[in-house]
């Protein structure tokens, strides 16, 4: 397996180096994404919103629509988004160019730190001064990710999708890395409690100007697979609350289906198996909404 770099394996002559690793990352770093045509964040702020099913639907619906999909799972510590896409127990390649991201569903090319550890259940553990480990662990984990985008082999994308794990700093690190990030898709549920949450992240990518921004409501409400009445699961409205207050418009509202979750924990995303379900059509519709965008913006450049 190829061993990616760490920031003290880059070669310098000046003094501290430091500076000069960290351009010369960042200079690798736009050079690979410079064959990706868009590059979605899909955070949230909140967990259990059903972030990292969303991101594996959306991959493959993107997939489907014809389209060239890598995807990028920045939760180090629980990564689960190689298995919602089916290449769980597959190995990484090596090239010449770099590592080499398996195919699952659809070929989306994916990236895990689950592709890097020795079972399932292993924790992910960093090598640090036995002394104040915390201190080190945001470098570290922002090390990875920077070597996630920058170090994989992509080729000629058409989106790269990154699977934001909970925490603004999480999402802020993200921005650091990517300054000029194209679409950041907030998700969230009808509750008060993640609209509340969710708000902070949505300032937070407003802020950074981060272009094209778009909320997603997912378990908006549930449809009886029998009669087909439809029950909401939440007495609050906090997504529509949160678009109506912020002016950013709301792209997708995805109805609780216990399918979605049971597929895609199986690495059969049910946009691919169901796509005619509720939620599969509303996944398939806010893909078309993301390509439609990266389109608009190609468009103005």
């Amino acid at each position: 397996m190829r061993k990616i770099r760490t920031y003290k394996e880059v070669q310098h002559s000046t003094g501290s180096e430091i500076l000069e690793q960290v351009v010369d990352q960042l200079g690798q770093l736009a050079a690979r994404l410079s064959t990706v045509g868009t590059v979605v964040a899909v955070a949230s702020g909140k967990g259990g919103v059903g972030k990292s099913a969303i991101t594996a639907n959306l991959a493959a619906a993107l997939a489907m629509r014809g389209h060239r999909v890598g995807a990028v799972d920045a939760d180090l510590n629980g990564p689960s988004l190689g298995r919602m896409l089916g290449v769980s127990g597959m190995s990484l390649g090596d090239s010449p160019d770099g590592v080499e991201p398996p195919q699952g569903v659809q070929g989306v090319r994916v990236m895990s730190m689950e592709l890097l550890q020795d079972a399932e259940d292993t924790p992910l553990g960093w090598r640090a001064p036995d002394f104040g480990k915390f201190t080190w662990r945001s470098t570290l984990e922002t090390g990875v990710l920077r070597e996630f985008l920058a170090d994989v082999a992509w080729g000629e994308l058409d989106f790269l999708l990154v699977d934001v794990p909970p925490g603004t700093d999480k999402i802020e690190r993200l921005l650091e890395l990517l300054p000029d990030l194209d679409q950041a898709l907030l998700v969230t549920t009808p509750s008060e409690s993640a609209r509340f949450v969710v708000s902070k992240s949505l300032r937070l990518v407003q802020e950074a100007g981060v272009g094209v921004v778009g909320l997603v409501a997912n378990m908006t409400e549930h449809e009886c697979s029998q009669c087909g009445h439809r029950s909401s699961l939440f007495e609050s409205g906090g997504a529509e609350r949160l678009a109506a207050e912020s002016g950013v418009p709301l792209w997708a509202s995805i109805p609780f289906d216990p399918r979605l979750g049971a597929s895609t924990d199986l690495g059969e995303p049910l946009v691919t198996k169901e796509p005619d379900a509720a939620s599969s059509r509303a996944i398939l519709a806010l893909a078309d909404r993301v390509a439609a965008a990266a389109q608009a913006g190609a468009n103005t450049q």
